[in-house]
């Protein structure tokens, strides 16, 4: 494929205004449509980032020659039946965090991706984050030894838009919205290891005006080789964005703060890149470097994705990837629910995970 990949965006709102952007910077990329139903939105849309397209029907984007790929930043109950459609017209598909609703639609979309042969990709950009993809550098190389625990965390004061705060259509709160980067960061971090127990403990602590779902959570979830993380969400933290993780091993500590600062604090008994010859003594308290543009990684997350498109090649993150975050995400809702840990493989036979808690 030597042209441009062509893009349609589905979506109209902040999702699809990061989407846009991150795409821009993709040289093998071209936006060609966009998509909401929402009368005029799609409209202002386009001319806002130089669209040459726009749609408020999914079906007459869909028609349209030239579009190689979709990004769905539809609310979460729409991720399923938007992605049956977008597979059926023989379209490679993006899909935002979570996948979708439940296992079942999980199960549905894969398979068919599969039937249409197009590739289906889980939108975690935590997996192209600059700082994060330094920091799994340092576990990969050695630096920090054997891995012992995971930590990462993101707070802030609450969605932006209706659809979060309803469970129905998002399917449950902030561990639904949020928690699910930390799950697949933890996988990433930890490749080939599976998850074999999930403890989880939720509150709705501040937003009971607004929301049946959570607004705080902290899950743990155990590894089959003893390796812990541990995830903490929240929609209740006032002054903005807060992102962070932590890598714990048997060498050495790493902690990163995506939002704050322009390093990684390290501690290492060996020496960040100890392998191979490198200037400066880093044993003992250093600080990593790591690139200090597109700090949540979209453009990168998308870079890749187009690669993929264009080249035939195996996304870094799944349709699979997808459904086993969100297995983690339902034994999380069973474990706060029932106050007990909940063991892996997990499939409960309900539509939506908050009503494994609020029973």
């Amino acid at each position: 494929m030597d042209k441009k990949v062509g893009v349609g965006l589905i979506g109209s709102q902040f999702i699809s205004s990061i989407h846009a952007d991150a795409l821009s910077r993709v040289a093998d990329a071209e936006i060609i449509a966009v998509m909401s139903p929402t009368k005029g939105h799609a409209k202002s849309f386009a001319e806002r980032f130089h669209i040459p397209n726009h749609f408020t029907d999914l079906d007459d984007m869909l028609a349209m020659p030239g579009i190689d790929m979709v990004v769905i930043g539809a609310p979460n109950y729409l991720h399923c039946e938007i992605t049956l459609k977008i597979a059926k017209a023989g379209k490679h598909v993006v899909v935002e965090k979570p996948l979708c609703m439940n296992l079942e639609e999980a199960d549905l979309m894969i398979e068919a991706c599969k039937q249409a042969n197009v590739k289906l990709m889980y939108a975690e950009e935590l997996c192209f984050a600059p700082k994060y993809v330094r920091m799994k550098a340092l576990l990969d190389e050695g630096a920090l030894g054997k891995p012992t625990l995971f930590k990462q965390s993101e707070k802030h004061d609450g969605p932006h838009a209706d659809h979060f705060w309803d469970v129905e259509r998002s399917g449950g709160g902030v561990t639904m919205d949020m928690g699910c980067h930390a799950i697949q960061f933890f996988r990433w971090l930890h490749p080939g290891r599976a998850i074999k127990s999930v403890y989880a403990q939720m509150m709705t602590s501040v937003h009971t005006d607004k929301t049946k779902g959570e607004d705080n959570s902290i899950v743990i979830m155990e590894f089959d080789d003893g390796v812990v993380g541990m995830m903490e969400e929240s929609w209740t933290k006032l002054g903005g964005m807060d992102d962070k993780a932590e890598i714990h091993g048997t060498e050495g500590v790493a902690y990163a703060d995506l939002l704050q600062g322009n390093s990684i604090q390290t501690y290492s008994t060996k020496g960040i890149g100890y392998a191979v010859e490198k200037a400066g003594n880093t044993i003992g308290w250093s600080y990593t470097m790591y690139e200090e543009s597109w700090n949540y990684g979209f453009p990168q997350e998308f870079e890749h994705f187009v690669d993929c498109v264009k080249n035939d090649k195996q996304p870094l993150v799944t349709g699979e990837d997808g459904k086993a975050v969100l297995e983690v995400i339902y034994a999380a809702y069973e474990s706060a629910g029932t106050g007990r840990k909940v063991m892996l493989p997990f499939r409960p036979n309900v539509d939506k995970p908050y009503k494994l808690w609020k029973k």
